[in-house]
């Protein structure tokens, strides 16, 4: 009994993460001695009920934050948030001047055309990998993208 319990819970958390996308994760190329970096990208979730980002890590950065831009008295500031809310059958996008991943006193500048590797831990789905597209300096978007 206790193993197709077991066995229900693991078909049960796969179908969760299923129900979360990340589209188009890229990141911004660094200037040599940049410290931090900021991460992009749009969270789809085709499931029946609200998820919520609530971390993220990488082995390209000590830490990786969630950031968001706020507009105190006319001064644009950046705060770090507890977690992104991602609407059921809906998305969330984390992109230049608003919600976006803050990478942390990053190893080393980030070069156009890398990939970074970055886990995101969702409250009902679990872990989600990630792989973001390192794009231009102070462009947009890579062109070339893949959904995971």
């Amino acid at each position: 009994m206790r193993f197709v319990f077991f066995l229900l819970c693991l078909v049960l958390s796969f179908s969760v993460q299923a129900q979360i996308r990340i589209e188009k994760p890229w990141a911004r190329a660094t200037a040599p001695g940049a410290k931090v970096a900021g991460g992009y990208m749009v969270i789809r979730n085709t499931g029946a009920t609200v998820d919520r980002l609530v971390s993220a890590a990488s082995p390209a950065a000590a830490k990786v934050e969630l950031h968001v831009h706020i507009n105190d008295n006319g001064v644009m500031k950046m705060r770090e948030v507890p977690g992104y809310d991602v609407p059921a059958k809906g998305a969330f996008e984390l992109k230049p001047g608003g919600a976006h991943l803050m990478f942390m006193d990053i190893r080393r500048p980030f070069k156009e055309g890398e990939k970074l590797p970055v886990k995101l831990k969702f409250e009902k789905a679990g872990e989600v990998s990630a792989e973001f597209q390192v794009g231009g300096m102070g462009g947009a978007a890579p062109a070339a993208h893949h959904k995971h």
